[in-house]
């Protein structure tokens, strides 16, 4: 038997002319619309927002916004992340978080964090995978779906320290 073609995940960075895939996926995979802020900045972080492609088909995407901590210091806030549901399982959503946590570690940004729907099992343990930990939850916090609660989880990236 031959075995398949290797299919190829690329990623291609958001902009003005394909930020409709964007909201595209959005509508398809979240129970919220977001709003333009939501748009402008996932444009604004540039290459922290990402969409993957699976054979040349939009199949999901990862949105974040950069952030100004007290001192200065730049974290990273995954506003989104999903993958259309026939296409996940194959490495897709891995490839989208890795390239951000990549990013982090090359740009010395030290906080990655992002609030789940407190019954999202699938997505807290994906992320949990990755070394992100629940650090707080905050009730009330959807306004239009059930639960409303979240959980804040959190990924602190140790920089390499240089060798003496």
């Amino acid at each position: 038997m031959g075995a398949g073609r290797e299919v190829a995940i690329s990623l291609d960075g958001v902009r003005d002319k394909n930020l409709m895939q964007l909201k595209k996926l959005n509508i398809a995979l979240f129970p919220v619309r977001y709003n333009d802020k939501y748009y402008s900045d996932a444009l604004a972080s540039g290459e922290f927002t990402k969409l993957a492609y699976y054979s040349d088909i939009c199949v999901g995407a990862i949105a974040c916004r950069l952030e100004k901590k007290e001192g200065g210091a730049i974290c990273v806030y995954i506003m989104t992340l999903g993958v259309l549901a026939p296409y996940r399982g194959l490495g897709i959503g891995t490839k989208l978080l890795n390239h951000v946590l990549d990013l982090c570690a090359k740009q010395n940004i030290s906080e990655v964090y992002l609030h789940v729907q407190t019954n999202n099992e699938d997505a807290i343990n994906f992320y949990k995978k990755f070394g992100f930990d629940i650090t707080d939850t905050i009730k009330n916090y959807y306004t239009n779906i059930t639960p409303p609660d979240c959980y804040v989880l959190t990924k602190f990236i140790t920089q390499p320290q240089p060798k003496n």
